[in-house]
């Protein structure tokens, strides 16, 4: 293909007038959070730039939870809470259950947990999935454990679980993760947050519809005092609904 001269002009003089067309810059928001930053980063090694302090590599878990329930507390290290987990894959969480004191039925949806009493002991439960029985091939399986102090167990990735603590002083353990983003679902919280009719549905006679708000109020978010013979044991008031 051969271009005359005036051709060549008019597409130079084109080029010439897109080049000085308008930028578009693109600027990076102000207000990222440090998490999102380590994830934007150019390589694993630019992420120790934007943690310049030696001290943003120690969580401390003596803090507070924030809405605790009433039955104890738990204090999780995940890559929100502590940003320096970030391409860790790992996370972890200690928690404090109170006398008489039940961790409710829970799943972490992104990851099993080794969890390890340090102090004090627990009874735990388990259910893994569909499919899993007794000996008998009909009753679903619940995997009941009891943990003294340095003793530990798995509770697998999706599995409902819950930590009651049968004694009148305080227990304490430590959970890991597979996960710098382990999660966690109430189930009985995710339970009542559907719709009366579906509840009604799916437990039958078991629960009154005039009673379901009752019921969902009675049920607290996190860890929740409970076990009769245990508040008798240790002289602790059941709460009124």
């Amino acid at each position: 293909m051969r271009f005359s001269p005036a051709a060549a002009t008019t597409i130079l003089a084109f080029a010439a007038s897109a080049s000085a067309g308008p930028v578009v810059r693109f600027e990076k928001p102000a207000d990222l959070s440090l998490t999102q930053k380590l994830f934007l980063a150019d390589s694993a090694a630019d992420r120790f730039s934007l943690l310049p302090d030696d001290s943003q590599f120690v969580f401390n878990f003596n803090q507070p939870q924030q809405n605790a329930g009433k039955g104890g507390e738990l204090i999780a290290a995940n890559r929100k809470t502590f940003p320096a987990l970030v391409s860790t894959n790992s996370g972890m969480a200690v928690g404090r259950v109170g006398p008489c004191g039940m961790n409710t039925l829970h799943v972490h949806p992104r990851s099993a947990e080794l969890q390890v009493v340090v102090q004090g002991r627990l009874i735990t439960e388990m259910t893994p999935e569909n499919g899993v029985f007794e000996a008998d091939g009909t009753t679903r399986r619940v995997i009941r454990t009891e943990l003294g102090p340095f003793e530990m167990t798995p509770f697998y990735q999706g599995s409902i679980h819950s930590q009651f603590n049968p004694d009148c002083d305080e227990a304490v353990f430590v959970a890991s993760f597979a996960s710098e983003d382990f999660g966690t679902g109430q189930v009985a919280d995710s339970t009542f947050a559907f719709s009366d009719d579906l509840i009604a549905a799916t437990f039958g006679q078991s629960i009154a519809g005039e009673d379901i708000d009752k019921v969902r109020k009675a049920i607290p978010k996190s860890i929740a005092l409970g076990v009769d013979e245990c508040l008798k044991k240790c002289n602790i008031k059941k709460r009124a609904i």
